[in-house]
């Protein structure tokens, strides 16, 4: 947070809370952007897919990473816990509607959520790091152990997913997926653009610079922690409903931990507790993904890492930071 930043919350905090709602020129036409794919990119429509619903998922961490400064390596439970949700729903049971999937994907992850938040609150640093990556890791081996619900190894079949609003079908060609993920995602983005441009957002901004000092001031920071984590929670379990439903497939790759190290990359990429950071670091990680990995298979990933080094060298605060920095430079 930058000293003119900080200035004008002190001086008027209901005056930055209303201007941090305001809507810019360039954030409608990024949304209008969002729209391409469905009229010029036609045959990458499947991609935009994903990475509408991964951008959705690096949302997630971005609240409690980038704002409430809580390090997770282990956030991939939650989605997974929503993929499989929504596929034990329709493999298991024969539902396949697909909003009340997604909300009862988000129920369980929130629910994961705010239980494990008690123990996330209680450490700090690399502590919490383990701790994290320790739960992440508990769920992928529990729910390789419970083949009966899981499918274990070889994951669920006879997924179906229904009309959406018993209207639009489910296509081949991905039209209905991708604007399907796209509507959900806005949403997504939506609540968390309400959570952090809020007195909430304040608190956790605070947390994160000084925790210590919260207390001081009459905030109770483990419930604002717990809240946030609870959130997050809910909208990553909704990322990995939205995948199991867009794809008719669940696997226990969605609780991976390779699943959430990405994720991470892509916030360092794009820009940590930004929002579009994360949308952004999600686009350049699945898109550079996808060519360089039809380029060369073997090695795509040293290319990633390459861009990765690039990026913290040169611009430590991701790639939006670094275009606010250069515009601010020019003003």
């Amino acid at each position: 947070m930058t000293h003119n930043q900080t200035s004008a919350i002190v001086e008027s905090p209901a005056r930055w809370i209303r201007s941090r709602n305001r809507w810019t020129i360039f954030e409608i036409l990024f949304w209008i952007a969002t729209l391409a794919p469905l009229y010029f990119f036609p045959a990458y429509l499947n991609l935009a897919s994903q990475v509408a619903i991964t951008a959705l998922f690096a949302l997630s961490v971005d609240l409690v990473l980038g704002y409430a400064g809580i390090i997770t390596l282990g956030h991939a439970m939650f989605f997974g816990l929503g993929a499989f949700t929504a596929g034990i729903l329709s493999s298991r049971y024969g539902w396949g509607e697909p909003i009340s999937g997604l909300l009862l994907g988000g129920m369980v992850a929130a629910l994961a959520g705010y239980v494990t938040s008690f123990l996330i609150v209680r450490v700090q640093h690399l502590a919490l790091i383990m701790v994290t990556l320790g739960l992440g890791l508990l769920t992928f081996e529990l729910a390789n152990s419970l083949r009966w619900l899981t499918g274990g190894t070889d994951g669920l079949t006879g997924i179906s997913t229904w009309k959406i609003f018993g209207y639009f079908r489910f296509d081949l060609w991905g039209y209905t997926s991708y604007a399907y993920s796209l509507a959900v995602l806005f949403l997504g983005f939506l609540i968390c653009r309400l959570v952090v441009s809020s007195s909430f957002g304040l608190a956790l901004r605070g947390i994160r610079e000084n925790v210590q000092r919260m207390p001081a001031i009459g905030s109770d920071y483990k419930w604002h922690l717990r809240k946030v984590y609870t959130i997050s929670a809910a909208i990553a379990g909704i990322a990995g409903a939205l995948l199991t439903q867009t794809t008719n497939t669940v696997t226990l790759e969605v609780l991976s931990f390779q699943r959430s190290a990405d994720v991470v990359v892509m916030l360092i990429l794009g820009g940590t507790g930004r929002l579009y950071g994360a949308i952004i670091g999600a686009v350049i990680f699945l898109v550079a993904k996808d060519q360089l990995a039809g380029i060369n298979p073997q090695y795509w990933f040293l290319w990633i890492g390459i861009l990765l080094m690039a990026v913290v060298l040169f611009m430590p605060k991701g790639i939006l930071g670094g275009l606010s920095r250069l515009i601010r430079r020019e003003d």
